[in-house]
Parts: structure tokens; C-alpha cells; sequence
């Protein structure tokens, strides 16, 4: 647990991209960029079809579209160009994973849960749902190294720690309890799966971060 929560800072690697803003990135860091998208959208798949409960955001979209009459797709647009706007006084930049992030993601999607396995006893659901918060979130830990921008939800997480110096797993549960409240206040459903994933995804993406310091972090001290 100690060693999750020293994790306070999302680090460069030697495939991390020199500055997130680029129209020139390097292959390597497109490489991961996709790599960790298509990990984490797999993730939020596994999640949908556990059928135990919806992320935190989108629980907040729906409470907002009950009481605003507007779709869920459009409440969810809404919401991100919210958070997007959020950026400036953090002073969080967009990049290609910016743009990426909801279309690679929309599309794994698309193609994985058709292919995912159902299951009736909630236990098995359950654990399902946990499983897909933690490759979610080593999926955001990839796609956050890469350093080619984040999406506005990680964007937010980066700039309030950068400037609170929290450890990432404090601040993103932080940030997804205060969702789920509002959303639940305003009549969204939520479910074990949704409280799993409040709880799990800072410390899944702390976990992912770890994991790539220690497989690349010899590679980049022999540079």
C-alpha cells in the first residue's frame, strides 16, 4: 500500500514523448499511446458487461440528463468539455492522446463486448468488475507515461495533483467519490461495480505506473 501511494507523479521513460503537445511524436510514444488506450478502453468492457454498475462518470451523466432532458451521449460531451475547461487554471496540456482518447477507446469498445463472457451469479460478476477497473487503470497508466496528452478526466487527476502533490491513488478516488455523490444526488444508478471503481482506479493506475518504472526505469538510467 506504501509503495501505491508514493506514486505521485506520472514519469518519463525513454518512449515517453519529450512534451505532450507535438505534432511530431515519436514512434515509440504512439505506440504505447495506443497500446495503453486500447488497454484501458478493453478494461471499461469488462466493466460494462460485469452488469454490476457503470463508471462514476457516467453515473453523474445520468443523474444530469434525468433532470436536464438531454441524452446520455450528449450530457457525457458535456460534461468532458466541462472538465476540459477545467484545464486552464491547472495548466494541463492537450496532445494527440487527447483527441485519441475517446476514439480508440469508443472503438474497443465496440469490438470487445461482443466477445466478453456473461455471467449470472453476482460473485463472478463482481470479480469481473474488478478486474476490469484494474486493466483499466494499467491501461491509464500506459497512455499517461506516453505523454502525448491525457483525456480530460486523467487531465484533471494530473493537474489537481501537480498542484495538491497528492499521491495519484488519493486524488483520482478523490475525484470519483465526489462524482458518484453528485450523480447519485442528482438520480443516477450506481452499483458495486461503480464503488469498485472509485475505490480502484487511482490505486490501479498507481500499480500501472509501478510496474512500467520497473521494467523500463533500468533502460532509461543506462541512457
Amino acid at each position: 500500500m506504501m509503495k501505491i501511494l508514493s506514486v505521485k507523479s506520472i514519469p518519463k521513460l525513454t518512449w515517453s514523448s519529450p512534451q505532450a503537445l507535438t505534432l511530431q511524436p515519436k514512434f515509440p510514444s504512439m505506440l504505447f499511446l495506443f497500446m495503453g488506450l486500447i488497454i484501458f478502453g478493453l478494461g471499461e468492457a469488462i466493466l460494462i458487461a460485469s452488469s454490476v454498475g457503470v463508471s462514476p462518470w457516467t453515473v453523474l451523466a445520468q443523474g444530469i440528463a434525468e433532470n436536464i432532458g438531454w441524452s446520455i451521449g450528449l450530457t457525457t460531451f458535456v460534461i468532458s468539455i466541462c472538465v476540459l475547461s477545467l484545464w486552464i487554471p491547472l495548466k494541463q496540456k492537450p496532445g494527440i492522446g487527447t483527441i485519441s482518447n475517446a476514439f480508440i477507446i469508443a472503438v474497443t469498445l465496440d469490438y470487445a463486448l461482443p466477445y466478453l463472457p456473461t455471467f449470472e451469479g453476482f460473485l463472478f460478476n463482481t470479480l469481473m468488475a474488478a478486474t476490469g477497473v484494474l486493466i483499466t487503470g494499467i491501461g491509464g497508466a500506459i497512455y499517461l507515461v506516453a505523454n502525448l496528452g491525457p483525456g480530460p478526466r486523467d487531465g484533471l487527476m494530473t493537474g489537481l495533483q501537480s498542484i495538491t502533490g497528492w499521491p495519484i491513488a488519493i486524488v483520482r478516488t478523490m475525484i470519483e467519490i465526489s462524482v458518484i455523490f453528485l450523480g447519485w444526488f442528482l438520480g443516477g444508478t450506481l452499483g458495486i461495480g461503480t464503488v469498485l471503481y472509485a475505490f480502484g482506479i487511482g490505486p490501479s493506475v498507481a500499480v500501472g505506473v509501478l510496474g512500467l518504472l520497473v521494467i523500463f526505469k533500468p533502460f532509461s538510467e543506462k541512457m
